[in-house]
């Protein structure tokens, strides 16, 4: 009696093909690359819309193996938040405090962690970012992998917010990496741009918290003249200098009065 083997059958060749090919290095490699010109981030803070859920979800399924497809979806939610994602942007008649924040040394550490840790740690600060932030009337503007841009109408919630920011921040746990938060202020008027906010005012916020040591809030002399000095320390940040900012630009270390300096 002669036994043959049945063939295998075609549905089954054909699911094995597309998961082979969907994990071909070049294929997410390329696919990488097209999301990575796609502004967002699945781990931006949520604003509660089902395309922030569905982000999450498409960055935590299958996050064991690469996937092409998965880096394509990704890509096209990213898309439509870019256009989407709002928050409730502040009103101010005489300006907006523009927030910007970054993890210190977090590079560094990413690039040996490996992708689970560096995922649930950003998962971390971004959940914790986003209830402080709204918490004091504050508007994610944009997550920036590491860190986030906010907006404020006003600028003493914007200076607590900062700080309880990078507080709360500091407790997470991370293996091999102690998270360190550090903050940069500015107050002006920059031009909103759909949910976006472009112009020098942004650049100066941007450049004062890259000026700034863990764990540190830094505010340029606009935001600080705007606050009650009572419910703040402030000492100067001598011999600022940063590209791109004016050269009588005041910077100074900033720390809410119910903490001790």
């Amino acid at each position: 009696m002669i036994v043959t083997e049945r063939p295998e059958p075609w549905h089954r060749r054909t699911r094995r093909f597309l998961r082979a090919t969907d994990q071909r290095g070049e294929l997410v490699r390329g696919a990488r690359f097209l999301r990575g010109l796609v502004p967002g981030d699945p781990l931006a803070p949520s604003t509660g819309r089902s395309s922030d859920r569905l982000a999450r979800l498409l960055a935590e399924a299958g996050a064991d193996r690469p996937s092409a497809t998965r880096e394509l979806g990704l890509a096209a939610v990213q898309a439509w938040q870019a256009v989407r994602r709002s928050g409730a942007p502040p009103v101010s008649a005489d300006g907006i405090t523009v927030l910007f924040t970054d993890l210190v040394g977090f590079s560094t550490w990413a690039l040996q962690a490996g992708d689970e840790r560096v995922l649930e740690l950003l998962r971390s600060v971004a959940e914790v970012t986003e209830s402080v932030v709204t918490g004091h009337r504050g508007s994610i503007v944009k997550g920036l992998g590491d860190g986030v841009m906010a907006v404020f109408a006003d600028p003493g919630e914007a200076v607590n917010a900062a700080y309880e920011t990078c507080s709360a921040v500091s407790v997470i746990k991370a293996e091999g990496y102690l998270p360190h938060l550090r903050a940069g202020l500015h107050r002006g008027n920059p031009r909103r741009v759909g949910d976006d906010y472009l112009g020098v005012d942004v650049n100066i916020a941007a450049r004062i918290m890259a000026a700034a040591d863990g764990d540190e809030v830094l505010a340029s002399g606009s935001v600080v003249d705007e606050l009650d000095p009572g419910a703040v320390i402030v000492r100067p940040r001598r011999s600022f200098r940063a590209k791109g900012t004016p050269k009588d630009l005041r910077v100074y270390r900033v720390v809410p009065r119910y903490s001790s300096f």
